[in-house]
């Protein structure tokens, strides 16, 4: 594993001390002092993340809603690891009866516990807000893992709840090792495993799965190790209607290499994993329920995240997956859903990846089903984007399908979106690649193209962009052009 880059921290004790010699040695009035301790930092370089910028005297960091929840929860969560602790001690106990529940609830204040793990995840699953890294850094992570793995069966609202809260606390490197140090990934099989009818904690649950493997692959190893690849397909296999969004989040992540620290990630086996038990099936049979379902642009999104080399690719069309996403475009179109078309888009693309589902697509009218979506979204340049990298790999060395995507419209498709939306860099790039493959073996289509001013719009693209350079020089080399690199 590579080494992460060192960040430049400061404890809150330290920065309170900087922003009191403020005041005291320089004279500074309060916000003055505290601007310029902040100020200071930033200049430093020093990362001030999860520290509650407060003036040491006249505020506390005690006031501070994230701080003072945290520290309600501590008292309850004491006395609820305490009676847990005596459970764990007893070698015959299972489930509690219904006098340990009554016990419980009688030492513990669940419905404070609920209200305060409510407000923490309300204050910190708002966007661009601080509080989830002044959660924890204060300690959160932790506190709310070991509540977790404290709750007993049949409390359920409140297990739901200190998910909720935990997933929005682990949101970068930091908080993500301190919920492995914690033991949260097992913490977290375990209630998926003993909760598997309960929608709301399956949901909450896989929401903190997909948090904790977010760029850490460590975290991403123990979870397979933890065999959630087996969990997570028998629940889709019992909740064929669930429509739980974060099972999909997870599946995704799990299989994204997105942790920079490792040259080699391992997801790719954990996709052959996945396969070998039947997820591209159950996968496709989510899909088949359409654009009605709310979960359909997260599952495409994680299908294509499966399909990862030639034979699970084949393996999703055997199950009717060419099909079913050609359907899911063909409906996003007709209720303009472009969350939908975009993922499913880009599903298709990896999937016509396969030689064998190359001709398939076009057989089943692919081309002309791409071609009316691209009129559909004609004002949205990242849709677009994602049909020209479609045809572009249907073409991609099979002169048949590239007449075929000419006869379709891809040409004038092409010409129209590249004057309509210059600025759009990667777009013009995908439209230069297509271009590409459309002429390299077809001498029909470059004379088409050329005769409709292809030339011109592409030295402008290559011109205006410089990610469009080396994409637009093949174009223009591919179409017969000597001078394709001035």
């Amino acid at each position: 594993m590579a080494p992460s880059k060192t960040v430049r921290t400061i404890s809150q004790e330290a920065f309170e001390g900087l922003v009191r010699e403020n005041m005291e040695d320089l004279g500074m009035d309060p916000s003055e002092a505290l601007e310029d301790a902040i100020q200071t930092l930033t200049l430093q370089g020093v990362d001030l993340s999860g520290i509650v910028t407060c003036v040491p005297g006249v505020t506390s960091i005690k006031d501070y809603p994230v701080i003072q929840s945290l520290d309600g929860l501590k008292g309850i969560a004491a006395n609820l690891v305490s009676l847990s602790s005596q459970d764990n001690d007893k070698p015959s106990a299972t489930k509690p009866s219904n006098q340990k529940v009554e016990e419980l609830n009688t030492i513990v204040d669940l419905e404070q516990m609920i209200e305060l793990l409510d407000k923490l995840y309300a204050l910190c699953s708002i966007e661009g807000s601080s509080d989830a890294s002044i959660a924890t850094r204060n300690g959160g992570v932790e506190l709310v893992t070991s509540i977790c793995a404290a709750l007993q069966a049949r409390h359920e609202r409140p297990l739901v709840s200190a998910l909720k809260a935990l997933s929005t606390f682990i949101h970068d490197l930091q908080s993500t090792e301190t919920f492995r140090q914690s033991g949260g990934p097992k913490i977290v099989v375990d209630i998926l495993n003993n909760y598997r009818e309960n929608k709301d904690i399956l949901d909450s649950g896989f929401s903190v799965v997909a948090a904790a493997a977010t760029g850490n692959e460590i975290l991403k190893e123990i979870f397979m190790d933890l065999k959630i690849d087996e969990l997570l397909v028998q629940i889709m296999r019992e909740q064929t209607k669930g429509n739980i969004h974060s099972l999909y989040d997870a599946l995704r992540v799990l299989l994204t290499p997105d942790d920079n620290r490792v040259l080699a990630s391992q997801v790719f086996g954990y996709a052959r994993r996945f396969a070998k038990i039947g997820i591209a099936g159950i996968v496709v049979d989510a899909l088949r329920e359409g654009v009605n379902s709310p979960c359909l642009a997260s599952a495409s999104i994680a299908l294509k995240a499966v399909a990862v080399n030639d034979e699970i690719c084949k393996s999703i069309a055997e199950c009717g997956g060419i099909d079913v996403v050609l359907q899911c475009i063909d409906d996003s179109g007709a209720q303009n859903n472009k969350a939908v078309a975009s993922a499913c888009c880009s599903l298709l693309s990896k999937l016509a990846g396969s030689d064998a589902n190359k001709s398939a697509i076009v057989q089943k009218g692919g081309l002309d089903r791409l071609i009316k979506l691209s009129s559909i979204f004609s004002e949205d340049p990242s849709v677009l984007q994602e049909i020209m990298s479609i045809i572009w790999i249907l073409s991609l060395r099979s002169p048949e399908s590239a007449a075929r995507a000419m006869e379709a419209g891809a040409g004038d498709f092409a010409i129209q979106a590249m004057q309509k939306f210059p600025a759009a860099s990667q777009m013009q790039k995908q439209s230069c690649l297509m271009i590409r493959n459309l002429v390299v073996r077809n001498s029909e289509n470059r004379t088409i193209l050329l005769g409709n001013g292809i030339e011109k719009i592409i030295r402008k693209a290559k011109q205006n962009h410089d990610n469009c350079k080396d994409a637009a020089a093949a174009a223009l080399r591919d179409l017969g052009l000597d001078d394709y690199n001035s």
